[in-house]
Formats: C-alpha cells, sequence, structure tokens
C-alpha cells in the first residue's frame, strides 16, 4: 500500500498463513490482509486502546497532557501515563502494566464526565493469541480482576468485524462490558468505523448503551484526521440520553518519532440525572509522549 511508508509499520500480524493450498484458506489471507493493512496504520498511530490491549500486544510507554478550555468553565489540565511491558528473563505472556483507573477501550469516542482517577499497577497474562482470537487476564493492587476475549472476523473484501467482551471485579463491583466495531476500507486513505458497546455493573444494576461513527483520514505517514460523532444512553436511575458528541481530532508527529500533538475542537450536549441537557464547546491541545512496539 503505496501511501503508508512500510519501514513504519509492521505489517507481519496483518498477514496470516493459510493452513492449507486450498482456495478457501488462500482467500481468507488475502481478504484478512488486504483489511487490515489500513485499519493497523490508524489504530497505530492514533494509539486505539482496542487494538493495544490485545493478547500479545507489545511493549508501550505513552504520556499524555490535554491543555483544554471549556466553554463557560475557563482552562483544565489533566494528564495520563500509562505503561506496560514485559520482565525480562520472564515468559512475555506475563506483563505489567500501569494505567489510570478510568483508562477505557473507548474513552475517546465516548468521552465521559469524570475526575482524575488514580494510576493502578496490575499484572497482565496474555493466555491466548492467533490469527482471529485474543485472551487475557488482568490482576489490580486495587484489588481487582478483569478477563478480555477479542475476536476478529474478516466478512468480505472490505470490511471486517471485531466483537470484544470484558468481565471485571472491582472491589464490590462486578461488571461486564460488550464492544462491536465494523471496519470498512473506503480507500487507502479513508477507513470507516462503527463502534458500539453494552455495558452492566451489579452495584446499582444498571446498563449503559452506546454507539459511534469515526471516519479515519491519512493525510501523510506523520500526519491523519479523525471524525467521530457518538451518542450513549443508561437506564441509571431512569432512562435517558447522558451525551452526544461530535469531535475532530488532528495529530502529528513532531521533531522526534516518539512526539506528537493533537488539536482537538469538540461539542458534548451533555444531561446529568437532574438536570436539563446543556450543549458545551471545548478545545484541547494534546501533547503526547509515546514509546510503543505493539
Amino acid at each position: 500500500m503505496s501511501a503508508y511508508a512500510e519501514d513504519e509499520i509492521d505489517y507481519s500480524s496483518c498477514h496470516s498463513q493459510p493452513d492449507s493450498a486450498g482456495i478457501l484458506d488462500s482467500a481468507f489471507s488475502y481478504v484478512n490482509a488486504r483489511l487490515c493493512e489500513p485499519a493497523v496504520w490508524f489504530d497505530n498511530f492514533f494509539v486505539d486502546d482496542r487494538t493495544d490491549e490485545d493478547a500479545n500486544a507489545g511493549s508501550i510507554v505513552r504520556w499524555t497532557n490535554d491543555f483544554t478550555y471549556v466553554e463557560a468553565k475557563g482552562y483544565e489540565f489533566k494528564t495520563r501515563f500509562k505503561a506496560r511491558f514485559h520482565l525480562p528473563k520472564v515468559t512475555k505472556r506475563l506483563k505489567v502494566v500501569f494505567e489510570s483507573d478510568d483508562e477505557d477501550d473507548l474513552r475517546d469516542l465516548f468521552p465521559q464526565n469524570s475526575s482524575d482517577a488514580e494510576s493502578t499497577l496490575a499484572m497482565r497474562y496474555d493466555w491466548l493469541s492467533n490469527a482471529r482470537s485474543s485472551f487475557n487476564v488482568k490482576l489490580t493492587a486495587k484489588p481487582g480482576i478483569e478477563g478480555r476475549f477479542s475476536y476478529t472476523y474478516p466478512m468480505s473484501e472490505d470490511m471486517v468485524f471485531r466483537a470484544t467482551q470484558k468481565i471485571y471485579q472491582r472491589k464490590r463491583v462486578t461488571g461486564e462490558s460488550t464492544e462491536v466495531d465494523l471496519d470498512y476500507s473506503i480507500s487507502p486513505d479513508f477507513l470507516f468505523r462503527w463502534s458500539s458497546f453494552a455495558s452492566y455493573e451489579d452495584d446499582i444494576k444498571g446498563w449503559e448503551l452506546g454507539t459511534g461513527f469515526t471516519l479515519y483520514q491519512h493525510i501523510s505517514d506523520h500526519q491523519a484526521l479523525s471524525y467521530q460523532i457518538s451518542t450513549t444512553g443508561t437506564n441509571r436511575p431512569f432512562h435517558y440520553i447522558p451525551n452526544t458528541h461530535v469531535s475532530i481530532t488532528y495529530r502529528q508527529s513532531f521533531w522526534r518519532p516518539w512526539l506528537f500533538y493533537e488539536v482537538i475542537p469538540e461539542y458534548n450536549w451533555n444531561r446529568e440525572e437532574d438536570t436539563q441537557r446543556e450543549g458545551e464547546a471545548k478545545a484541547t491541545l494534546r501533547l503526547e509522549v509515546l514509546f510503543h512496539n505493539i
């Protein structure tokens, strides 16, 4: 795919080898490779959490600093640090993980109003990893435990389906989250993704649902755009829509290959349990230090 610099992206994970020389197996490998390449480039460039949480994903050190102006509230600052690496002289299936409590696969597409969370140290074991499936278990120091299973299936030459199921226990809260993604490769420069999720926690016996769309645009090997729109719903304490979100993210690496900045204008229509819906404009400048080997 000439639009992308092949020396910067490892496509080896895209090219699943057929189990036999049969036409069906060869066709599956071709479709998997053709679809995977644009998705891998965008997911690596934007560091999509849903992808880098797959079993056997490599090491990562990510430090983000958000400088945000919020309409009618003024300036805010938020910093996050995330790290994952395997222990020397120990199986690479076992990893040390350090991340914020509010780290979530769909945080950027479905933003939520929450206070700054503390960081948590955890151990993760990658139990299963093959061309289509992955499964890992994570133990946190809070304490807590989480199991995550992901399955990917190419539906056609231009479309791939991915489902992720998580079950977790955090202190006294037991919950689950089901996530579904559908990727459509429009061209080498454009990738369309439809994402949906449903989550449940037993402490308040409540559901949360969400659906959203992302259009990724490749500009150059160091620049890209993403356009996002999403909405969420809940039944706790009654049925209502907490947030509808639209945003554009411009991301670029600069000066060093491990330095990035993002400019993110966004608008949210928020509603709390006991308030009327209000619109809120935000503009964020994000500075990021990123070392990863996914």
